[in-house]
């Protein structure tokens, strides 16, 4: 027994290394118990942004922190897994949560190279870290992470880990997760990019500003070939296939989540973040609502180039007003120095900043913003042409260092432009159901958000005529009734009794004439005695049939030129009136509302022609007066619409005192339209600008292209409404040079009715 007495020694010392081992399995023991629930992982609920659709599915806007585009396992193309698996853990399908071997790997070559060079968390211990633990380099935190890992091992299969590391990790650009990454870097989905971009996007979660291509694209393009080389080295691709993805140049296309989605539609976008926000407050930025709108996305696109090309072709009749700025290019103008001077200056959708290097009396050198250079002769200078001049002052005058726009013209080549000044609306959407398709509600949302369509309450000028001739009809007049286009003097009240002489546009008066052709030719005067014949508190309740608010349209006889406070939504709803019918419906946005499960949890359930809209005028009234307003487009101010070449257009022009505002209101019997143009702070457009030569031309643009394969629609004639043939004295004659349209009851009388000596009007014809 003696000769045994080293032996407890002996094994003493032969347990002392286990002693740690023994302390960690009993940590583990104490610890595992009170590890977090997997719930957040196997209910898996992340932050989801607010999200904004067309009608045919096209995202247009989108509200949150975080930037995610949810995808299935089965959904990731093979070549993406391989690519996140060669970059972050080759072993994922191998080990248990821990890779041993990659562990003793990484030991050794930090240990050979003399510094921390490679990590060894697989995608299960990064999973565990980004859901539960902190980033803090402890020896507490990676043990916790490494137990985590072997828990979600145990209750998660290994496609629903690499599910979740998909879709859950930072990938930079405010992305997380490869789908959103994807969209983010590159405008596309997931099983859309090339083997390139995918050892791309497999190379950020590493150090996503780091690697960023769009802020260092040498460092990016660094770790997208080793990522390329690791495929290669473990089978995943071919030698073929590596050389041709890394020899690929880095080419980013960031418009869907850069404020240049695939719809310029920033104003609707805020009208759905509004409305969802006062309905669901800070869980509108978090949950995933998905907002599916009327718009329709070539409806959205169209209007939105239609009102920038009208207001740019306003904005250049009036003149360069000058730069926009200087930079001091004295020291020197290298790339590098233009380049972070215009870094700050925002672009306006074409409307490109640019600084001037050289110049001289034909020829402009400028710098355009994101790298290119070009001369600016010929007549792409015509339109700053004056501001060249040596006598001009230096704030006005075009010199080196001058700050001005450039945009590309039809043939593609760069020429002067500046921001305009005036602002703009447009709106169109389905008379009989009220469905907007599109709305664009100023020149340049991220410029100015105010939104014209639904907040500028602006006068509407002789647009506004057709509610006061439609009131007219209903107390007895007739197309055919002949008004006198005469001079007036009335004696207002409440303006103290000062005499009011109102004027023609032209300042011309043409004596009596059917009141047809007072609403073609837009004849003050003659709107003004219609007024005064029916009664101001009358016209001031008609009106509101059409959705006009009765305190923003006071019963004075200047109603009749259109001086009331309207927004280009109330004129929408008030013209759908006329095209539908005679139906009052309510114009309207959201289609429906989506949780972030796909669930629909708000639906619209439009009021419709034919489907509950209340009828507020009289089917003949309607077609009367859509019938007066096809001879506006035909004969009169609007005449320029018909180089669409259609017989089913109508419409008014809109032009107000000093032309402060210029409209055009019109439809189609399947879409009606409003656009205006003026300045927020209300001025004059110009004494020769009007509703038919500034506003019309973006109506125009919009119809010509929305309706060019559809066929030409006839309006239906109701019953009761008769046919005539009358003369210039708006009475019936069987040689009469017009067909008019009457109510059965209220045809006008004949000629033979009337003496022939007699040298006043028949008491019927309601000459004023």
């Amino acid at each position: 027994m003696t000769s045994r007495w080293w032996f407890y020694p002996a094994l003493a010392v032969l347990a002392l290394p286990l002693i740690p081992l023994l302390l960690l399995v009993f940590a583990a023991i104490l610890t595992y118990p009170t590890l977090p629930s997997l719930e957040a992982l196997t209910d898996y609920r992340p932050k989801m942004p607010l999200r904004v659709f067309s009608a045919e599915g096209v995202l247009i806007g989108e509200f949150g922190e975080e930037r995610r585009e949810l995808v299935k396992i089965e959904e990731v193309p093979d070549l993406m897994k391989k690519a996140i698996l060669a970059a972050e853990d080759d072993r994922f399908y191998e080990h248990g949560g821990v890779d041993y071997i990659g562990v003793l790997r990484a030991t050794y070559s930090n240990f050979t190279s003399g510094g921390v060079k490679q990590g060894a968390s697989t995608i299960t211990m990064q999973v565990a870290r980004n859901f539960f633990l902190s980033k803090e380099k402890t020896m507490s935190r990676k043990f916790n992470e490494m137990l985590l890992a072997f828990k979600i091992e145990h209750n998660l299969t290994k496609d629903e880990i690499l599910q979740l590391y998909i879709n859950h990790i930072y990938l930079g650009q405010r992305a997380y997760g490869f789908g959103a990454a994807a969209q983010a870097y590159y405008s596309k989905p997931l099983n859309q990019l090339n083997i390139s971009e995918m050892a791309m996007l497999a190379g950020l979660p590493k150090a996503p500003g780091a690697y960023n291509p769009v802020v260092n694209p040498k460092r990016a393009k660094v770790r997208q070939e080793y990522i390329l080389k690791r495929m290669r080295d473990l089978g995943y691709i071919s030698r073929e296939e590596y050389e041709l993805a890394q020899n690929e140049p880095i080419q980013t296309k960031q418009t869907a989540y850069h404020q240049e989605f695939a719809v310029n539609a920033g104003f609707i976008a805020e009208m759905v973040r509004q409305e969802m926000y006062d309905k669901f407050q800070e869980d509108t930025y978090t949950q995933g609502y998905s907002v599916y709108t009327t718009i329709r996305a070539q409806d959205q696109a169209v209007a939105y180039a239609s009102l920038r090309k009208g207001v740019m072709e306003y904005d250049q009749r009036h003149g360069y007003r000058g730069p926009e700025g200087y930079i001091d290019l004295k020291k020197n103008d290298t790339d590098e120095l233009l380049d972070d001077a215009l870094q700050d200056v925002p672009s306006n959708g074409d409307l490109i900043p640019a600084v001037v290097r050289t110049v001289s009396s034909k020829v402009l050198g400028v710098y355009i913003k994101g790298g290119e250079s070009a001369d600016i002769s010929g007549e792409s200078i015509r339109f700053a042409q004056q501001m060249l001049g040596e006598n001009l002052a230096l704030s006005r005058r075009i010199r080196k260092g001058s700050l001005i726009r450039v945009r590309k013209n039809e043939k593609g080549n760069w020429m002067i432009s500046q921001i305009p000044q005036a602002e703009s609306a447009f709106v169109s959407a389905n008379p009989r159901t009220g469905a907007i398709y599109a709305l664009v509600g100023g020149f340049d949302f991220n410029r100015n958000q105010f939104n014209h369509v639904t907040q500028a309450w602006r006068q509407p000028g002789s647009s506004f005529k057709p509610f006061i001739y439609s009131a007219a009809l209903e107390k007895g007049f007739t197309p055919a009734s002949v008004i006198n286009d005469a001079p007036l003097v009335v004696d207002l009240i409440d303006t103290g009794g000062e005499a009011w002489e109102p004027k023609n546009f032209d300042g011309e008066f043409e004596g009596p004439m059917r009141m047809r052709q007072g609403l073609t030719k837009s004849k003050n005067l003659v709107s003004i005695r219609i007024l005064q014949s029916i009664g101001l508190d009358y016209a001031q309740d008609y009106v509101t049939k059409f959705g006009f608010e009765k305190e923003k349209v006071g019963p004075y006889l200047t109603m009749a030129l259109g001086a009331v406070s309207v927004t280009p939504m109330q004129m929408l709803g008030g013209y759908s009136v006329f095209a539908n019918g005679g139906y009052r419906v309510s114009p309207y946005l959201i289609q429906r509302v989506e949780d972030g499960q796909g669930n629909i949890i708000s639906q619209a359930a439009p009021i419709e022609v034919g489907k509950g809209a209340e009828q507020v005028l009289d089917v003949r009234n309607a077609f009367t007066m859509v019938n007066m307003m096809q001879d506006v487009v035909k004969h009169g101010t609007a005449i320029r619409a018909m180089s669409l070449g259609r017989q089913d257009l109508a419409g008014k022009t809109g032009t107000t005192s000093d032309a402060m505002d210029a409209w055009f209101c019109g439809f189609h019997p399947a879409l009606v339209a409003v656009t205006w143009i003026g300045y927020d702070n209300p001025r004059s457009l110009g004494e020769k600008e009007t509703g038919g030569g500034a506003a019309l031309p973006i109506w125009i643009d919009y119809m010509g292209a929305i309706l060019k394969d559809i066929p030409g629609i006839e309006y239906s004639i109701p019953e009761h409404i008769v046919t005539a043939r009358i003369n210039e004295n708006g009475l019936r004659d069987p040689d009469g040079s017009r067909v008019d349209y009457f109510y059965e009851e209220n045809l006008p009388p004949e000629q033979s009715s009337v003496p022939v000596d007699s040298a006043k009007p028949a008491e019927s014809e309601q000459l004023f």
